[in-house]
Formats: structure tokens, sequence, C-alpha cells
């Protein structure tokens, strides 16, 4: 499965972006997709994650109320609608997607991982 994630890029504080994540290959393998996050000197972080055949959602309690986390099966893509930005929400965020039924806020849960896309946030 390939993960390519795109729709990074710099914004000011207050300011949304979109990010997107196109799966291709063994797409039907797939039982969750999530975004994680790493800023630098931190660790890759949970943000948010789909399950992808009933669309149910998870966040972190960081992003809450202020990111949305959608599919759109029939392009196999997942979206991340990322509102209200704050410069800590600096990173590059990454899509990720998992082949069982496991903990979907754990890194080690996931089977594959795309690229990661940069999200700068000015103050």
């Amino acid at each position: 499965v390939q993960l390519p994630a795109s729709g990074g890029g710099l914004v000011q504080a207050g300011g949304s972006l979109r990010l997107s994540c196109a799966a291709s290959g063994r797409t039907f393998s797939i039982w969750d997709m999530g975004w994680f996050r790493q800023a630098p000197a931190q660790e890759r972080e949970f943000v948010a994650a789909s399950r992808y055949s009933s669309g149910s959602s998870h966040y972190a309690d960081s992003v809450k109320g202020q990111f949305s986390i959608s599919t759109d099966n029939a392009k196999n893509t997942l979206y991340l609608q990322m509102n209200s930005l704050k410069p800590e929400d600096t990173a590059v965020y990454y899509c990720a997607a998992k082949v069982s039924y496991s903990d979907y806020v754990q890194r080690d849960s996931y089977d594959y991982w795309g690229q990661g896309t940069l999200v700068t946030v000015s103050s």
C-alpha cells in the first residue's frame, strides 16, 4: 500500500489547511487509516484515525473540535481538515494504514506509512 500525503504548507495562526492521502495498491486490506504528526525533536504522535469500512473516527484530545478526519472510499483517499491552526500544530504529518483490528492510537499498530507532508504555522 502506498500512501502519498499532500496539502501541507505554510499558514498563519488561525488559518486552515486540508491534507490528503490517496492510498493505492492493496487498499482492500486496509482496516483503519490515520494521521500522525512529528514535531522537531518530538516523538511521532497520534492525531486522528478513521475506520475505513464504517467511517467512524477518533481523535487525540489535543485536536478534538479543531481537526476533522474523513474518507472518500471511492477515491481511496483520506483527508484531514485542520482549522484554527496554532504554532504548536507545526509538524510533519504522516498518513498511515493498518490491516488489522488493533489499537488505532499506537504507532506500532500501523503497517504502512506515507512520506509525510510538512505543516508550518507561523505566529
